[in-house]
């Protein structure tokens, strides 16, 4: 299955930013036996590269990967190279755009105007990060005169609010710290803790 319909399809995409690269197997293992098959390794972690790389090797087959923070078109060739499948940026850069789809690959630019995310999609990308993320009423005003433009809020995405993002348009989501807390030491119970909140998310955006 081509990675955009991978993503609509499975919806979430899990954030892990920050974390020790010793650790980010055992995270990505927990999630993967949460539910989650979509995830995001942010490039203002420690070893991005070497991370991603170890992970797409490891689980990339059952795991699509893709490569956040990415600032210029330099960070997305790499993260490509290293085996990311999709580029999400917290800006709208059209050379990142450029780049992204000159490779064959997913681009998800971040914005947060009406304007922003029309651009964006205009410049190429195939999804619009809405971020910041402040409200569902607010991606429910952008969505309706965009309704072509397929949106996935980020930034303040949690249990309580994810079906509301749902139902206010959004074709998926950007899940960062409520779902990942890299700032938790990372114990057999926290990774117990975290495949109970991957299956809390992947069952509340399937109700």
């Amino acid at each position: 299955m081509p990675v955009l319909a991978q993503i609509v399809e499975n919806k979430i995409i899990a954030i892990i930013r920050g974390a020790n690269p010793t650790d980010v197997i055992h995270i990505v293992e927990a999630l993967y036996e949460g539910g989650i098959r979509l995830l995001e390794i942010t490039m203002n972690s420690a070893e991005p590269l070497v991370v991603i790389e170890q992970v797409a090797d490891k689980l990339g087959d059952k795991m699509v990967i893709g490569a956040g923070t990415v600032l210029d078109a330099n960070m997305a060739r790499d993260a490509v190279r290293a085996g990311a499948r999709f580029i999400l940026s917290p800006i709208l850069d059209e050379e990142v755009i450029n780049a992204t789809k000159s490779l064959g690959i997913v681009s998800i630019p971040g914005a947060y105007t009406a304007t922003e995310i029309y651009k964006a999609h205009k410049a190429g990308a195939d999804i619009i990060k809405v971020f910041p993320a402040t409200s569902p009423s607010y991606l429910k005003d952008i969505a309706g005169p965009l309704p072509q433009i397929p949106l996935l809020p980020t930034g303040g995405i949690t249990l309580d609010n994810v079906r509301d993002y749902k139902r206010a348009g959004a074709i998926g989501f950007g899940i960062g710290s409520s779902l990942v807390d890299t700032k938790q030491e990372i114990t057999a119970q926290y990774l117990s803790k975290l495949r109970d909140t991957a299956q809390k998310f992947v069952h509340a955006i399937n109700l």
